[in-house]
């Protein structure tokens, strides 16, 4: 698995290091052999980071044409049409296969290459209003942290590229491998909701915030029991309508979505690190049903949980 990272001068070097970071944990934690990382620019040599941070070598755009995953971390602040060399570059290289990622404002030059036209794409919130004005053919999505066509990739702003990274880890080396580097990293395995949450727009602090995190904490440990949205609001001490409104502030998403979310990762744990029945992993992850469960499952990830298992076994 080669990884090949664009960079040029100016880029931040956050933005620079966190698919680097994530990527190269991989290999740290001995998850997998052969996953390489190289940054790359289209002169190589030197660049300068926004922190004025020199990175070398850099290699030149010859690293990037055999990659098997091609990652453009972000753009510039001005959001300057992309060089034709690059562009050319990233639809080369996704005609041949390779997988392209466009994070945060990376997803600029990713559009340019026509790979995003008729799509579903997320770039950070402040420069929506820009991506979609110049490329009317792609569809913003303004809520989501990242979205994956399994070929193309973009995802939201900042910290959102550590979940895009991490969600490629997961597809490739499985939900334990991923929440393996997050637990390393300290991080969230998975974060539910969008970037919504972010937009200006602080928690609210009046009193409740404390109870509802030791609610989402107790609910983490029982997830095999049914979870009522009313019995988690009066675990809470509060109403329905209120914990329901301040779940969404807190999480952004629904407490049905979320258990559900949880429900279906704590599953996908089991299927990689135990030999249980379908029918078991079901029940301990609080599905009515074997049946309920393998809906959800393929609903929310393309495959049965016997195919997944038999992909990611550790069993």
């Amino acid at each position: 698995m080669k990884i090949a990272v664009h960079v040029f001068d100016g880029i931040s070097l956050f933005h620079t290091t966190a698919p680097v970071t994530v990527f190269r944990e991989v290999t740290r934690l001995g998850l997998a052999d052969g996953w390489e990382v190289v940054l790359w620019s289209e002169t190589g040599g030197t660049i300068r980071t926004a922190e004025g941070i020199e990175l070398s070598p850099v290699e030149d755009p010859s690293a990037a044409r055999d990659a098997d995953l091609l990652v453009l971390p972000s753009w510039h602040e001005d959001l300057r049409p992309a060089p034709v060399a690059l562009t050319d570059l990233v639809r080369r290289a996704h005609s041949r296969s390779t997988s392209v990622v466009g994070l945060c404002l990376g997803a600029f030059p990713l559009a340019e290459t026509g790979t995003l036209d008729g799509r579903a794409a997320v770039t950070h919130w402040s420069a929506t209003d820009a991506f979609a004005d110049r490329f009317p053919g792609v569809i913003v999505e303004q809520s989501a942290l990242y979205i994956d066509h399994g070929d193309v990739l973009t995802s939201a702003g900042t910290a959102s590229a550590l979940d895009a990274c991490l969600h490629i880890v997961r597809e490739h080396l499985g939900a334990s491998a991923a929440s393996r580097i997050a637990r390393q990293l300290v991080i969230a395995p998975h974060r539910e909701g969008g970037q919504a949450q972010y937009v200006e727009r602080p928690l609210p602090s009046e009193d409740g915030h404390g109870m509802l995190g030791e609610v989402i904490e107790w609910a983490l440990a029982h997830l095999d029991r049914p979870l009522v949205v009313d019995d988690l609001a009066d675990r809470a001490h509060m109403s329905r309508r209120n914990f329901t409104r301040r779940f969404q502030e807190v999480t952004g998403t629904s407490p049905a979505s979320w258990v559900r979310s949880r429900r279906l990762d704590q599953s996908r744990s089991l299927l990689e690190t135990t030999s249980w029945s379908i029918a078991r992993i079901a029940g301990e992850c609080g599905f009515a049903h074997p049946v309920t469960f393998r809906q959800r499952f393929v609903a929310q990830y393309g495959t049965t949980p016997t195919s997944y298992r038999r992909r990611f076994t550790q069993a």
